[in-house]
């Protein structure tokens, strides 16, 4: 299906999405394919700027020495200011290849990286595919960010280009239930990395998640944990909600309050509060040799670490973002092999058309979904 324009959810400001028209993209490079998502998933940090009117606040941050001046390179000299094409998870039927395309073809259902990566670079063939030497101009390419992250438009969109289409695109296993990896682009990714390759240094590690900032992440992250064979699974939150979806997802809920007594000796933690203090009290919380991984945003130029305290008990903090490209062919076989039912994490499934109010629902999880042209016909 070939269009002359499409439509595109665009955020304008806090609280206010709305569908717009642009130039439909083409095939510019051999190596590009055009893709239609089908499915698209609300990232866990799109609710920053949705929910809270920060874009201000982060800019005199930065003029001031009080937020890190990085997150203008990502997200502009006024971070989140509208308008932009919001979205960066997805999955995509694949309507167009270009002539230098081999293993990609139409048709197939794809899974869609958040960050566009080239996979020949030095640092995409050593995993590092969200800081591709070939795509990144200042701190990230990616969808769903903005001009600073590059000209990639949103994913909540009629149509995408994507580039290096043959390493980009991961096509989703037959068998598998598109939804059920509709965050697999990004916060499905980046749960995997926080529990999954440490699980498999460490047979039968003890886990511990502290969620509710990074919401889905840790939710994905505490059932992947059980999943894998971890020997306790613990997730603390002061959602009841979330804490009965961990609790189907085989972990052990409850509450987490400023007050909460968490004790120590996890071999592995997973810190999703998105806040310093949590960021502390994970690592207060993780084993001698233990790893944590932070997944939430901490902006603040002052942020304080317990440095001594990592230091006598060899902790390991692992910060930065989720690699998804490099993370997707085992999540997805592991997904295909097991049946792992990722899709409880989702709180609202809603219409596509419903995308501009949709997608401003104060939630865990939002996927956006439509039909196939496949089933239009």
């Amino acid at each position: 299906m070939t269009y002359d324009s499409v439509r595109e959810l665009v955020f304008l400001r806090s609280g206010r999405l709305a569908w717009r028209e642009r130039p439909a993209p083409r095939l510019a490079e051999p190596g590009d394919a055009i893709a239609r998502p089908f499915l698209a998933g609300r990232c866990d940090g799109d609710t920053l700027p949705i929910h809270r009117p920060v874009s201000r606040a982060l800019q005199a941050g930065m003029a001031l020495g009080l937020v890190d001046p990085i997150v203008g390179t990502i997200c502009g000299k006024i971070p989140f200011q509208g308008p932009f094409p919001i979205g960066h998870e997805c999955v995509a039927e694949v309507v167009a290849v270009g002539s230098g395309v081999r293993q990609i073809r139409t048709g197939q259902t794809v899974v869609v990286p958040w960050a566009v990566s080239c996979g020949t670079c030095p640092r995409c063939l050593t995993g590092l595919t969200s800081k591709c030497a070939t795509t990144t101009r200042a701190s990230l390419a990616a969808y769903g960010f903005g001009p600073a992250s590059g000209p990639w438009g949103g994913m909540v969109t009629d149509q995408i280009r994507v580039p290096h289409a043959d390493h980009m695109l991961v096509p989703v296993p037959d068998g598998v239930l598109p939804l059920r990896v509709a965050a697999a682009s990004d916060n499905l990714a980046d749960a995997w990395r926080t529990v999954v390759p440490p699980l498999t240094r460490r047979e039968g590690a003890t886990v511990l998640i502290l969620g509710g900032g990074a919401k889905s992440i840790g939710l994905y992250a505490a059932g992947l944990a059980a999943a894998h064979g971890a020997a306790t699974v613990d997730y603390l939150d002061d959602d009841p909600g979330r804490r009965q979806i961990a609790e189907s997802l085989g972990a052990q809920a409850r509450r987490l309050t400023t007050t909460t007594t968490i004790g120590g000796g996890y071999d592995i933690v997973v810190e999703a509060t998105s806040r310093a203090p949590g960021l502390r009290r994970a690592l207060s919380a993780t084993a001698p040799g233990g790893v944590c991984t932070a997944v939430g945003y901490y902006l603040a130029t002052g942020t304080r670490i317990p440095l001594m305290h990592m230091y006598a008990t060899d902790i390991t903090l692992r910060v930065g973002v989720s690699h998804a490209r490099a993370t997707l062919p085992d999540l997805l076989e592991f997904v295909h092999r097991t049946g792992f039912p990722a899709e409880r994490v989702t709180t609202l499934l809603a219409d596509w058309d419903d995308a501009p109010s949709a997608y401003t629902a104060k939630t865990t999880k939002v996927v956006l979904q439509r039909d196939r042209l496949t089933e239009q016909e």
